[in-house]
C-alpha cells in the first residue's frame, strides 16, 4: 500500500453535486467525491452502480447531468479548448480491453498520444515510446507486435504503456486486471504500486477484484445508492451498510485480506 503525498492539500480531483443520467435513469444523483493527490484511490461497487461511469464522467467521455468536476485544480467547464487539451496531457487511461487500434504495432499505438500532444522528432518520440513499453513490462520485441498477436495480459499492459505516453500526474485504470489468471492479476498489481511509487501518481482505479484493493489501495470509495462512500479497508470494514458488509467481510474479502496479510509478513 502506498502513501499519498502531503506536499500539496488541493485534491487532485474534486468532484461536487454530480448528477449522470441515461435516458430516465439516473446513474449517480448529488455525488461528491475527492481523490487526494499522490494516492491510489479504488472505486468499487455492485453491477450498474456506475464505477466506469464515473471515471468517463471525470475524463470527459461522458456528459453530466449537473454538477461540477476539477481536475489538477482546473474547473473542467470553464476551461477553453487548448487548455482542456492541455488538461488531457496530464492524465492517461487504461481502458478495461486495452483500447489500442488493432491496425497498429505496439510502437504505434504508445506513438498516437505522443503525435497528438508533443511536438516531438521522429526519433525521440519512437525512443519515448519504447522507454513506456519497457516501463510496462513488456519485452522489447512485442514493440512490433500488433494487439491481436499478444495475449491478454500483454495487451493491458501495452495499454498501460500507452496511458504513460505523456509522463501523466493523473492514471485512470479501468478494471486492470479483469480476465487476468491470479498469477498475472497479482503481477500488474505489483507493477501499478511500483509505478505510483517511482513516478508520484496519482490513480483512481475501478475495479472488482479485492485482492487488488488489500494490494495497492490508499483508500477506496464505494458507489451505493447512487452516491459515494469513502475509507480506508479499515473503516469501511466497520460500515455497517449490508452491501458493504458483504463485500468485504464475506468469504472473498476475509480471503483478500489473508492473502495480503501474508504478504505483508513475509515482505
Amino acid at each position: 500500500m502506498t502513501q499519498a503525498r502531503q506536499d500539496d492539500d488541493s485534491p487532485a480531483i474534486r468532484v461536487q453535486g454530480l448528477t449522470t443520467r441515461f435516458g430516465p435513469k439516473v446513474i449517480h444523483q448529488d455525488l461528491d467525491f475527492e481523490v487526494r493527490r499522490g494516492e491510489v484511490m479504488g472505486l468499487v461497487g455492485g453491477s450498474g452502480a456506475g464505477k466506469s461511469v464515473l471515471m468517463r464522467t471525470i475524463v470527459g467521455l461522458n456528459r453530466k447531468a449537473a454538477g461540477r468536476i476539477e481536475v489538477l485544480g482546473r474547473d473542467v467547464d470553464r476551461l477553453s479548448d487548448g487548455e482542456r487539451q492541455r488538461l488531457r496531457g496530464r492524465w492517461g487511461v487504461l481502458f478495461q480491453d486495452g483500447a489500442l487500434f488493432s491496425s497498429l504495432t505496439v510502437l504505434q499505438n504508445v506513438e498516437v498520444p505522443l503525435r497528438a500532444h508533443r511536438q516531438l522528432d521522429r526519433r525521440l518520440q519512437r525512443e519515448l515510446a519504447e522507454i513506456k513499453i519497457a516501463l510496462s513490462g513488456l519485452p522489447a520485441d512485442a514493440a512490433h507486435k500488433r494487439p491481436s498477436e499478444l495475449s491478454g495480459g500483454m495487451r493491458k499492459r501495452a495499454g498501460l504503456a500507452r496511458a504513460l505516453a505523456l509522463d501523466p500526474e493523473l492514471l485512470f485504470l479501468d478494471e486492470p486486471t479483469a480476465g487476468l489468471d491470479p498469477i498475472g492479476a497479482a503481477e500488474f498489481d505489483r507493477l501499478i504500486g511500483d509505478l505510483q511509487r517511482a513516478l508520484g501518481l496519482t490513480v483512481v482505479m475501478v475495479t472488482h477484484d479485492l485482492d487488488s484493493l488489500y494490494a495497492v489501495c490508499d483508500r477506496i470509495s464505494v458507489l451505493i445508492d447512487k452516491r459515494v462512500r469513502v475509507g480506508t479497508l479499515e473503516e469501511l470494514e466497520r460500515d455497517p451498510h449490508p452491501w458493504i458488509q458483504e463485500y468485504f467481510l464475506g468469504p472473498r474479502g476475509r480471503a483478500a485480506a489473508a492473502a495480503a496479510s501474508r504478504q505483508r509478513q513475509e515482505a
